[in-house]
């Protein structure tokens, strides 16, 4: 078959952290032989925050990371659906694209027919901004692709879409695997933006307050922290190191003994049971991991894959226990990087995108020849 995809950016990762995934899904799509195309709009907020950082386009670190993947720069206004979606047979429109060209995708599926076209939602905007999802014209939608079991029910229960399927993300296990280092950068590493206040408390509670206590000297990458959040972070001991694009993740964490996940408030409080990227990125490299008050409602994750601390004392708690315990840490390791092998690879994740697209009647799906499909997903 063949996919187009409108995604905000599938070259720049700055405060993007979709890109793991979009990566990874048309990196595993192209291995099944479909045909994948991928649009990303001039000038994004990310990749041109990227390219100011950098002092250059990233285009060329991208390519040499991820050889074979590349998008194409589109103007909302000025492209020709009619050539761009020729001969597609699915279109995914990604939550983060121009409302206009949102609506604009839409018509042109109602007037043509020839395809069939999913939203794409992998944001907590769908509660903490309601009125900007709601206004989304998604009539010419076959249905919507949502991250969470939450999300996906919000989706239906307003009427926005008749038809949604939870589809979460997963880790790109080409790339997120564990590097065997004998290098140690310290004990804690937290990679993570500020959020723009939708988890300062949170940081302050599971991770700045605990490593203060402990006397830890925690390494933090991340990008959009304000002044107030560099002079918190100098004042718990930790170090700032900024910027770190995501294909360096693995060789990062490969470095350390911990890490934590510390969810936006959101994914906490009125969507829970929404892994974010992070806690695919971390349980895939193995790495043991403490996440910071997050319900699994969804059952995806084992009991003994992470720990999770309910509070800042709970968190000091199970930090001092993993620095004295090299069994528990191997354990934990193990047991997170089996599950994400055994469910949450974008491997799985195509195997129900598959679904879907045959359940809407797209082309014939290629199932891969070692893998059964997993119907759960789509559900």
């Amino acid at each position: 078959m063949r996919f187009v995809l409108f995604c905000h950016s599938l070259v720049s990762d700055w405060n993007h952290g979709n890109a793991h995934f979009l990566r990874g899904v048309v990196r595993e799509l192209k291995r099944r032989g479909h045909a994948v195309t991928v649009y990303e709009p001039r000038g994004g907020w990310s990749r041109t925050r990227l390219s100011r950082e950098l002092g250059r386009d990233p285009a060329v670190e991208f390519q040499a990371a991820f050889p074979g993947l590349n998008s194409i720069e589109y103007e909302v206004y000025a492209l020709d659906l009619d050539e761009a979606l020729d001969d597609a047979d699915v279109v995914i429109v990604h939550e983060w694209t121009d409302p206009v060209f949102v609506a604009r995708i839409g018509r042109h599926r109602r007037q043509t027919g020839r395809y069939r076209l999913l939203f794409h939602d992998t944001h907590h905007r769908s509660v903490s901004a309601r009125d900007d999802i709601a206004r989304l014209d998604l009539d010419g939608y076959d249905g919507v692709l949502a991250f969470g079991e939450a999300i996906r029910e919000i989706y239906l229960r307003h009427g926005w879409s008749q038809r949604a399927w939870t589809w979460h993300e997963a880790a790109d296990t080409t790339l997120f695997r564990p590097i065997p280092s004998s290098a140690r950068d310290g004990h804690l590493v937290w990679i993570g933006n500020w959020g723009d206040d939708e988890r300062s408390a949170e940081l302050h509670e599971f991770l700045l307050d605990p490593a203060r206590a402990l006397g830890l000297r925690p390494v933090v990458h991340g990008v959009r922290y304000p002044a107030s959040g560099l002079r918190a972070l100098r004042a718990a001991g930790a170090e700032y190191r900024g910027y770190l694009p995501n294909h360096r993740v693995p060789e990062t964490f490969a470095r350390f003994h911990v890490t934590v996940h510390v969810p936006r408030r959101q994914y906490v409080t009125a969507l829970p049971g929404i892994p974010t990227i992070r806690m695919f990125e971390a349980l895939a490299c193995g790495i043991p991991l403490i996440a910071a008050s997050w319900r699994d409602t969804e059952g995806l994750f084992g009991r003994h894959d992470f720990l999770v601390a309910r509070n800042g004392i709970e968190m000091m708690r199970h930090l001092r226990a993993l620095f004295a315990d090299a069994d528990l840490r191997a354990s934990l390791a193990a047991n997170g990087l089996a599950r994400i092998r055994a469910r949450h690879t974008c491997a799985h994740r195509i195997d129900a995108l598959l679904e879907i697209c045959a359940d809407l009647g797209a082309a014939a799906a290629h199932a891969a020849p070692d893998r059964q499909p997993l119907a759960v997903e789509a559900t």
